[in-house]
């Protein structure tokens, strides 16, 4: 457990860090590392034979949270600048934040270098307990998800959208929205 390799903001993950310098991988490793970012620090053979799963998030909500969660930012990033300098209408219908969304679908996350979907089990946020089984069955126990760092910001995301932006989002996450039967309600 000692030498395990932590990615994240916890305070261990941020103690061992600097591991991290040495370590050869195929794209960035940080806290949303895609699959394909952590080839050539896990061998193919123990990649699959992983337990892979990633967490879902209604794509209207995401934006809202996201939005929100950019303009209290202080890091230089273009997504934290058109949050600080748009009105949500503007920064959900702005080209880059919609691409940006576009090509990020779920599968992107557990999809390996060779384009192979590694993921056991999308987990929706809003149904939780139910996608979570897999995992939980995986695990051996079950637990909640606890609400941890909310935004300040309306709880229910309806209020943020116009019809234009409505369906800007439908537009760009039109992918997760079908794969998991997400609707604006």
């Amino acid at each position: 457990m000692k030498d395990d390799i932590l990615v994240g903001d916890t305070p261990k993950a941020q103690r061992r860090r600097r591991r991290q310098q040495s370590l050869v991988t195929a794209g960035r490793l940080w806290k949303h590392a895609r699959l394909s970012d952590i080839e050539g620090l896990v061998p193919p053979d123990r990649m699959r034979a992983m337990f892979v799963f990633t967490l879902v998030r209604n794509p209207w909500d995401r934006m809202v949270s996201y939005y929100h969660w950019l303009r209290t930012q202080t890091f230089s990033h273009p997504a934290v600048g058109l949050a600080k300098a748009l009105d949500f209408g503007g920064f959900v219908q702005h080209p880059d934040i919609r691409r940006s969304f576009r090509q990020s679908p779920a599968r992107s996350y557990v999809t390996n270098a060779e384009g192979q979907e590694m993921c056991n089990a999308y987990v929706r946020i809003e149904h939780f307990h139910e996608d979570a089984r897999p995992l939980f069955d995986h695990l051996g126990f079950e637990f909640r998800l606890p609400h941890a760092n909310p935004s300040c910001r309306s709880e229910d995301y309806r209020g943020y959208y116009c019809a234009r932006t409505r369906d800007a989002v439908a537009e760009a996450c039109s992918e997760d929205i079908e794969r998991f039967g997400y609707h604006f309600e």
